[in-house]
């Protein structure tokens, strides 16, 4: 099992032999919807260290789309030939080098075994050279562009992707969205990026100015800077400062999230309607700040229906019929034996 990245982009990297990677993709297809269940119960207002507790089946490839070694992503492909639709996913943790993308690792499987393609993005964070203003940024766009590069040998179908980010992975997901309106002189400009099917935002921060205080001043970290000394940043980086967007945005918050306020959704959401954009916003009762990317959990139901209605999906996916009765079958997910923690 390969772990080190590629010298090059875009060289690919097997976690495992092809053939157990398709046996897995398969059979987790088969019990996806069932999730994580047996893991995670009933409980709810989930903890990170809880998250980290989630297995998940190998990704089927490692990719670099630069050369830091923090640009690279997991993709995880569905049974079946394809054209696959495409879900960008984007971690959180205050966009600190701490925290990776291994705490999506089991969402990732879970929406790939939907018959979705998830391209899970790493990308240089607040403690890593380059990271913070603009590098996070960058890479994140170039990581999305590079599904382009991506799409011919993986089946891929790039008039059906879309962005799923959880916490600071939600600005992010927004952001991507938002990035054709920046101005050509700005160091985040891309002169042709990824049109995108929608946003599914998870206890996403969508105000930088107001979210200011948390996270030990992440954001001032993130950004080099306070609205006053780098307002200019903050215009093109907030998401509810680019409103509006002019793609269909799902943004899902629990109402026990002690972490990012239910007000960066619910202020946000009524944002983006004054500017006549097509967004939703679902309060998840009784769910904290990891609920959200737990599949299995109260709030994943939610997720999933976010995500199959921005892909335009049935509850058919890749000629299997998704069942979801807790009552009549245990919860779990396939795992590799490797359990990310």
């Amino acid at each position: 099992m390969a772990e080190s990245l590629p010298k090059a982009p875009g060289q690919q990297i097997p976690f495992v032999h092809f053939l157990t990677v398709a046996s897995w993709v398969f059979a987790s297809s088969l019990i996806a919807p069932l999730s994580l269940h047996s893991q995670i119960g009933d409980r709810q207002n989930l903890t990170f260290e809880d998250i980290t507790k989630l297995s998940a089946p190998p990704a089927s490839y490692r990719i670099a789309y630069g050369d830091d070694p923090s640009q690279y992503g997991e993709l995880r492909l569905p049974s079946g030939k394809g054209p696959f639709p495409v879900a960008v996913v984007i971690h959180g943790g205050c966009w600190y080098s701490a925290y990776d993308l291994k705490q999506l690792a089991s969402l990732s499987a879970a929406l790939t075994g939907l018959g979705i393609a998830t391209w899970n993005l790493e990308y240089r964070r607040i403690g890593n050279v380059g990271g913070g203003w603009p590098g996070t940024f960058q890479d994140l766009a170039n990581g999305t562009d590079y599904l382009r590069v991506l799409a011919p040998t993986h089946h891929l179908d790039l008039e059906r992707v879309i962005t799923i980010g959880h916490s600071a992975g939600g600005e992010l997901a927004l952001w991507l969205a938002a990035r054709s309106h920046l101005p050509k002189d700005s160091p985040l400009y891309s002169p042709n990026p990824l049109q995108l099917k929608g946003v599914v935002s998870l206890a996403g921060i969508t105000n930088l100015r107001t979210y200011r205080p948390n996270c030990g001043d992440a954001v001032n970290k993130l950004l080099g800077g306070a609205p006053d000394e780098v307002q200019v940043r903050y215009q093109q980086t907030s998401p509810i400062e680019l409103l509006p967007l002019r793609v269909p945005q799902r943004l899902i918050h629990g109402d026990r999230d002690e972490i990012v306020p239910l007000s960066q959704s619910s202020d946000y959401e009524a944002q983006a309607k004054t500017k006549h954009d097509d967004v939703k916003l679902t309060v998840i009762e009784g769910a904290g700040h990891f609920d959200l990317i737990a599949p299995g959990s109260s709030a994943w139901r939610a997720v999933e229906t976010a995500v199959r209605s921005l892909l335009n999906l049935s509850n058919r996916s890749n000629g299997v019929r998704l069942r979801r009765s807790p009552k009549k079958h245990s919860q779990f997910l396939l795992t590799s034996g490797r359990v990310y923690q």
